[in-house]
Formats: C-alpha cells, structure tokens, sequence
C-alpha cells in the first residue's frame, strides 16, 4: 500500500518534469502527508491545473463519506473491475505530486517495523497515479477527493513491502490526464512497477509513525 509520503520539493520549481502544468503559488514543504489530508493533484479535467484533494476517495454515487477511509489506495489488478474504482479508471485520472513515500519494513524475529524512505536517485520530484471524483454533501457542499494507485513490488520494493505505489514516468503523464474516456485496455500497460533502478530507500526515525508529526527530521537516515 501506500500510506504516508513527501512533497518537501515546490513542483512549479521542476520545469523539465512538471513544465506543462500550472501550480499554485504558494508551497509549504511537507514530510508526512496521510490519508484524509489536503494532497496536490492534477486532475484530468483538461485544465492542467493543480488543486488540493483530500486522501481517500469518495466516489460521487457514494451516502457515506466515511467510506474515503477504505479507499486510500487502489489496487491496479482489479481498477478496471471495482464499482468503487472503474468509472474514475474510465473517466477521472490525475496525478499526484510526491519527491518520497514511506513504507514500514518487518523485521526478521520481531513485531515492530522499521520505517523506510524510498525516492529516486536523482531526488526529483515525480508523480503517483491517482483517480479523483467529486462529492456533494446533503448540505450542499463539495468534496473533491483521490486515491493512490498502487501495484505489485519491483524488486528494491519487494525488500520492504508487497506493495507500492504506481509511479508514472514523465513521457506517460499526457496520456493518463487525457480528459476523454478511456477503455482499460489503452490504460493498463500504465499501471505498472516503476524500475527499480532509478530508485532508492534507506531507514529513518519512527517519529514518522506520528501523522501528526511533520518535520524535515522525518527524512534523515536513521
């Protein structure tokens, strides 16, 4: 899965990653950003701007709201097959912005996990694949929400957990914010392991295990 991540890097600063996009114009580092919180995203509403979503997708058809705390992520074997999924796999893709994410490492011969860090090499940002959709409340509010797509391991991820979340490369972001519908056919071979290669990861502090706790600390090496 993925539960907790990064954005300490301004993604309007990284023109040759994210130069097509419009970001706005104020930024606040974050070094533990969970499920529920505002997130920064880009919806594939064909505006190429970036909004803040809440963690935790609530689908628009949903009476519920506290169901976003089940839908944090989606798995991408079966995106394309569940109700709570498979419209916004079809119609609302966007990406999420992230230079980290953390993932929580068992231990051989104990109960408590070791908190990982896990970046790319070069230490630039980049982004998740995600799905959004809008809620309108009783009351007449609005809620735009995301989940996080995640994914089988590549073999750096496999040391630490099961899962990981969907990185798109760069030359793919057009292609997934495309705003018409799309069949899962022509979107599938997206929603895959990001090499392993590219990336690294080494331990830090369990103070991360706080979501309360949101400081620059968070991502040094234990």
């Amino acid at each position: 899965m993925c539960g907790r991540y990064t954005l300490t890097v301004n993604p309007s600063e990284s023109i040759d990653i994210f130069g097509d996009y419009e970001f706005p114009g104020q930024f606040s580092p974050r070094y533990n950003i969970a499920p529920t919180q505002p997130v920064l995203a880009i919806p594939n509403d064909g505006k190429n701007k970036a909004d803040f979503f809440l963690w935790g997708l609530i689908p628009s058809w949903s009476k519920d709201p506290s169901i976003a705390n089940k839908l944090i992520n989606a798995r991408g074997e079966t995106i394309a097959e569940k109700p709570s999924f498979r419209g916004g796999f079809k119609y609302k893709r966007c990406l999420i912005f992230t230079d980290g994410f953390y993932e929580w490492k068992t231990m051989e011969g104990s109960k408590s996990k070791t908190p990982y860090f896990i970046h790319m090499k070069d230490r630039k940002p980049f982004a998740f694949a995600g799905l959004w959709d809008e809620w309108h409340s009783p009351d007449g509010g609005t809620l735009q929400t995301c989940t996080i797509i995640t994914i089988t391991p590549n073999e750096l991820m496999a040391t630490l957990h099961n899962r990981m979340p969907v990185i798109l490369d760069k030359d793919d972001y057009a292609d997934w914010l495309d705003p018409a519908p799309r069949t899962p056919d022509s979107l599938l071979p997206l929603i895959r392991p990001f090499p392993a290669e590219a990336m690294s990861a080494y331990p830090v502090s369990t103070m991360v295990n706080g979501p309360g706790i949101d400081r620059a600390e968070l991502i040094l090496p234990a």
